[in-house]
């Protein structure tokens, strides 16, 4: 018979045994990411993201998993749900700590129910969704949410009774392009003209781009590339800083192989750059920064890098992160992403419920909208 426990850390499991549930799955599901977080201290009780992650296993053999933290704040999720909280603390009602499956600082999709090869993924998930909700019950949690689901996970867990919330991301994806100017050519004349004139200012300035990945990546790069996450989060009022130096250095030991900087020099000296992850077809934005404010090296570097990387190497889908209605302006179309939820106060479930269906009607009207916009030549 299979036996739920919560644990303190996903560095409690053997790496090996973790990765093998995550198998192709998004990068930031591997034990090397989530480890990682842990090891350096960007997660913990004191951050309000306590580690609780939840397994399944039979016999001893882990047959399921999903990553769960014990919230005691609102930060970091980028599935924003302070207006819900504010209801709860003028209705009299606690809001945290809550329950959140996902991965911290990270919109980016993935399973959320991890399950081994040969087992039925299915049932697992159910079992795993409504322990979700045994736990938040037992413990009088305010409720649970898993946020960036795939749709496979969104099904199992509409079933036991969550609440979907729909939003939408900007993703690029490549239509069998074999060089830059495909890319350019996809686009409608408008938008191509105002991606090389983009283009044309970084080579005024006398700025190149290279760009690096795993084993090619120096150990030198590595404390630069943190000094650029930090000249974003210092330079912006809404900057949070989540992550640490420690963190930079436990990736240069263990997550290089799936990393990929892009970094702007004029010369020797280095002005911006981008830390990305790299995955199976997939390319994730992550982070960005620059120690020189100049014209449009913020879209050549986070996302004309990108779009050239993904195309040299055969990159099927670019995810460059939340936000920026100017990546729909180059080619980056809407798409949904979806996240649910479960409030365990039947009040409070009943006003968010019916705020996430006009927020789906809202939201479904914006993604249509945009696909009919869109800069590539099938929108004209």
């Amino acid at each position: 018979m299979a036996e739920l426990e919560t644990l303190t850390g996903v560095r409690e499991v053997p790496r090996d045994e973790w990765n093998s549930l995550v198998g192709e799955e998004s990068p930031f599901l591997e034990w090397e990411w989530l480890a990682s977080l842990e090891d350096a201290g960007c997660v913990g009780a004191e951050q309000g993201w306590a580690p609780r992650p939840l397994v399944l296993r039979e016999n001893g053999r882990l047959i399921a998993a999903c990553p769960m933290y014990l919230k005691g704040n609102s930060e970091g999720e980028f599935v924003f749900d302070w207006g819900w909280a504010d209801a709860a603390h003028r209705a009299g009602l606690e809001y945290y700590p809550k329950l959140l499956v996902g991965v911290p600082f990270t919109p980016v999709t993935g399973a959320r129910f991890l399950v081994a090869e040969g087992e039925d993924r299915a049932q697992r998930s159910d079992e795993l969704a409504r322990a979700l909700l045994g736990v938040c019950e037992s413990n009088e949690f305010s409720g649970v949410h898993v946020n960036f689901c795939l749709d496979d996970d969104r099904s199992v867990l509409e079933k036991a009774g969550y609440l979907p919330r729909l939003g939408f991301q900007y993703h690029w994806l490549n239509q069998g392009f074999e060089s830059f100017d495909d890319y350019l050519g996809s686009l409608r004349s408008k938008r191509r003209n105002q991606v090389r004139r983009e283009r044309r200012e970084l080579e005024h300035q006398g700025i190149e781009i290279e760009r690096l990945t795993g084993e090619a990546i120096s150990d030198d790069l590595f404390e630069p590339m943190y000094k650029i996450y930090l000249s974003t989060i210092r330079n912006n009022p809404w900057g949070r800083q989540y992550l640490n130096r420690k963190l930079f250095d436990l990736l240069r030991e263990r997550f290089r192989h799936r990393l990929c900087f892009m970094i702007a020099r004029r010369g020797d000296e280095i002005l911006a750059g981008t830390m990305n992850v790299q995955k199976g077809d997939a390319l994730y934005g992550r982070y960005w920064g620059c120690f020189e404010e100049l014209r449009h090296l913020h879209f050549n570097v986070c996302y004309y890098a990108g779009i050239e990387h993904c195309i040299e190497h055969g990159l099927n889908r670019f995810e460059p992160g939340a936000g920026g209605q100017y990546k729909q302006l180059r080619g980056f179309d809407a798409y949904p992403t979806w996240s649910l939820h479960h409030l365990r106060d039947p009040r409070l479930a009943h006003a968010v419920g019916r705020f996430l269906e006009a927020e789906r009607d809202e939201a479904g009207a914006a993604i249509e909208w945009y696909g009919e916009h869109s800069a590539n030549r099938r929108g004209e």
